[in-house]
């Protein structure tokens, strides 16, 4: 094999999952409403709580931000520390909230604050207004991103609106901001934490979860494929099946193959099996770990099994890949 022919291998296989924290942040501003903002945080910070306890595979790092840092005054009266906007948040974000309340229409005439948007939105995954946070990303001409647990119901005329309906309008703005937390964290970490984490933060109310995470035909086919082939990435080193798959996408195994073909461009199987690849071809490069054993590790099997598969998918068996990927890292 030469060492173009296996850079091009090595480029096709070596993307190991991104597995870590994820980073959320909520854009606060002066007068803002904490009211989604703050049921945001909490959402994320029981799915951290319930994480731990368990498998531990993912936590989120939720932080704050403001145009100038430092104590933020919400409409509330109460006052919250944040982060100030700079370079280091032009990575982006797994999932950005701008809030909502009177403040939005001043936030939306702060350039500072749109270019630095404008700027993050690259690197950013999901971005969302909470209520009239919307203002905000019209002002910056940014897009709102959907999920597939976007289930926007008609919004209820504030001006003049009574106690009661005021009441209603802050209701669902809390439940419209959960949608969004959960679906990220059903995603991540699964329909049950996604629900444990809901029933957590409504114990006193007789709202109907279902809608709120996405069940009930909340999730479209392609939405339930992608959510499943996400899955078998994260989960590619662990004894599963294609059967598994099927069944945290919610189909039956022979309509779970016919979609995800039509959706990915590939079977599961072979996209499993990719997933695995890409794990082991890191691992030979990167560690000392013996052949078997990183068969094991990564749901190949034992060393022979590994063996074949490579000399078929790549025309090299894992102890020749393994020395002439270094050989290639040092020259």
């Amino acid at each position: 094999m030469t060492c173009a022919s296996l850079e091009s291998a090595m480029l096709r296989w070596v993307h190991a999952p991104n597995k870590g924290v994820r980073r959320v942040a909520i854009l606060l501003f002066n007068d803002c409403s904490l009211q989604g903002a703050g049921v945001i945080a909490e959402v994320f910070q029981a799915a951290n709580e319930l994480s731990t306890s368990g498998s531990g595979a993912w936590l989120y790092d939720v932080s704050f931000l403001s145009a100038d840092g430092g104590m933020v005054s919400s409409s509330s009266g109460l006052r919250v520390w944040t982060d100030g906007l700079d370079a280091r948040h032009y990575v982006g974000f797994d999932a950005l909230y701008v809030a909502g309340g009177k403040g939005a229409a001043s936030a939306a005439r702060d350039e500072r604050l749109l270019g630095w948007l404008r700027r993050v939105r690259r690197n950013t995954a999901m971005i969302r207004s909470i209520a009239e946070g919307r203002a905000v990303l019209d002002a910056a001409a940014l897009p709102e991103d959907k999920d597939a647990s976007d289930l926007r119901q008609p919004t209820v005329a504030r001006n003049g609106a009574g106690v009661a309906e005021q009441g209603a309008v802050e209701l669902s703005d809390r439940l419209e901001s959960m949608r969004s937390a959960l679906a990220m964290i059903k995603r991540d970490l699964g329909n049950a934490t996604a629900r444990s984490a809901a029933e957590r933060l409504l114990s006193d109310s007789c709202t109907n979860l279902a809608p709120l995470l996405g069940e009930d035909g909340g999730m479209s086919p392609g939405d339930k494929v992608r959510a499943a082939a996400r899955w078998l990435q994260e989960n590619c080193q662990q004894a599963i099946s294609i059967a598994d798959a099927a069944q945290f996408a919610a189909m039956s195994e022979r309509n779970f193959l016919r979609r995800f073909k039509m959706e990915m461009g590939i079977t599961p199987s072979s996209f499993l099996l990719h997933e695995r690849l890409a794990v082991t071809c890191s691992l030979l490069t990167e560690s000392e770990l013996p052949v078997d054993k990183i068969a094991r590790r990564t749901g190949m099997g034992n060393g022979d099994r590994l063996a074949k598969v490579f000399r078929k998918r790549m025309r090299i068996s894992p102890t020749e890949f393994r020395i002439q990927s270094r050989r290639m890292a040092g020259e």
